[in-house]
């Protein structure tokens, strides 16, 4: 269930950026702290890459993802970002190690993939959700109204809709 929760929700974000331009995808918004819908789409997307990546090594460190501007540029570099993400995202869970600090670690601790990939499916709606506020200056451009909303948050509401 969270392999195919993870995967609905890189989908989304496929389906926005086929509707968006490389213009619309990197133009820095005020009430983004001047942040493009592209970088916050990096930021999901190298996440993802550096669990994925380190999955096998055990260990996991946030701090030591990629940065590649191209993927916050260019919709397409992204997309096929997020398909590589969509083909490897279903692994065994196993117990791992966190790490935090980029030039000596400061902290490690124990997880586990699944915990992590929730981490991250967790941390990719919060960024959706920030999309979502720059999104709202295209009107042509079409989300389901649940992108950028934790499931926790759609269920409380069909709860008070009955």
């Amino acid at each position: 269930m969270l392999v195919i929760s993870v995967q609905n929700n890189l989908k989304e974000i496929i389906d926005l950026l086929h509707q968006l331009t490389d213009e619309q995808f990197s133009f820095k918004h005020h009430e983004l702290s001047n942040a493009s819908i592209g970088e916050h789409t990096r930021h999901i997307i190298e996440l993802y890459q550096c669990l994925i990546s380190n999955y096998n090594n055990g260990i996991i460190n946030y701090d030591l993802r990629e940065r590649n501007p191209i993927i916050q540029t260019q919709t397409s570099e992204a997309i096929k970002a997020i398909e590589t993400i969509l083909n490897k995202v279903e692994k065994e869970n196993k117990s791992l190690k966190i790490e935090q600090g980029k030039d000596e670690c400061l902290l490690s601790i124990e997880t586990n993939y699944f915990r992590e990939l929730l981490y991250n499916l967790e941390h990719s709606i919060h960024h959706q959700a920030l999309i979502k506020v720059a999104i709202l200056k295209f009107p042509e451009i079409k989300i389901c109204d649940n992108f950028g909303v934790a499931s926790s948050t759609i269920e409380y509401r069909l709860q008070c809709a009955q």
